[in-house]
């Protein structure tokens, strides 16, 4: 009987899970709905407007040549090429802009603005992620376990106050500072971004969420150092490890929060399982000889 009343409560507690997650993703649906529908139809509306008044201004041209022209534009974006600036701009695909394009492979984090354009290229990124990626959550897997030294769990923390908090408190400060809040300070002096924008970067980045809306190191109007982009890769590993560990804890914290909230321990099965375990004789241990 204890055995069904725990299968019927995991089924209840699975249950009570996809009916969250998928409330979840409506209400985001419904608010982003909401926020961004009139925006867009602002800027698509304003887009239609400038390029009507691009036509009244060179009347030597018509809508189907600048429907082509803006076909080119769309087409050069696509394939990584900026279209402001000229043709001095630096290449996509020198050895620091590589070396980032492969850490947002592995790391699953596929920004978007830049993909493989050669049948070659496309071919070899298929194999690069299908090895890679394993091998870049093994790599944030071990980096993760050195972090979660100093990371407390959530029974520590109840079970043993004081110290426990402090080191918690720290581990968590100490990245926020260095994963969170200080980045987007040097991102919005390089990139000319405001410190919400470089922010959001931060965050969208980290979590592998990655849009491909800001991505560091584009903008044909700055000089950016040879190895900006490779160090930012660098930062984007250890950040994706530390941000994981702080992920797990919220989910733990999460489903005990929901579990004690929906369920209260039956007390008389605790009872139970308690005297059981202290009628059973203790089994003897058995000493295997090398």
């Amino acid at each position: 009987m204890p055995l069904l009343t725990i299968q019927n409560r995991q089924i209840t507690w699975t249950s009570l899970l996809v009916l969250g997650y998928l409330f979840y993703l409506l209400l985001g649906a419904m608010v982003f709905q909401l926020l961004e529908k009139q925006s867009e139809i602002h800027f698509r509306d304003q887009f239609q407007l400038e390029k009507l008044k691009f036509l009244q201004n060179y009347t030597c041209l018509d809508r189907q040549a600048l429907e082509q022209f803006v076909q080119v534009l769309m087409e050069a974006w696509v394939k990584g090429v900026n279209p402001e600036g000229n043709s001095t701009n630096p290449s996509n695909w020198d050895f620091s802009n590589s070396f980032f394009f492969a850490g947002t492979v592995i790391t699953t984090i596929g920004y978007g603005n830049l993909s493989p354009s050669t049948v070659a290229g496309q071919i070899f990124c298929v194999f690069y992620a299908l090895f890679g990626v394993p091998l870049n959550l093994a790599f944030l897997n071990q980096l993760g376990k050195g972090l979660s030294t100093h990371l407390i769990t959530l029974e520590r923390w109840v079970q043993k106050p004081g110290r426990a908090q402090v080191q918690l408190a720290s581990f968590l400060t100490t990245g926020t500072l260095l994963f969170l809040i200080f980045p987007p300070l040097v991102f919005s002096y390089v990139e000319g971004w405001s410190y919400g924008e470089g922010f959001y970067f931060t965050f969208i980045t980290l979590s592998t969420v990655g849009f491909g809306d800001y991505v560091v190191g584009t903008n044909p109007n700055n000089h950016y150092i040879p190895v900006y982009r490779s160090l930012t890769a660098i930062w984007i590993v250890f950040g994706l490890a530390w941000l994981a560990q702080v992920f797990s804890v919220a989910a733990d914290l999460m489903e005990k929060f929901l579990q004690l909230k929906w369920y209260k321990p039956d007390l008389s099965l605790a009872e139970g399982a308690t005297t059981k375990l202290e009628n059973e004789p203790e089994q003897p241990r058995i000493h295997i000889p090398n």
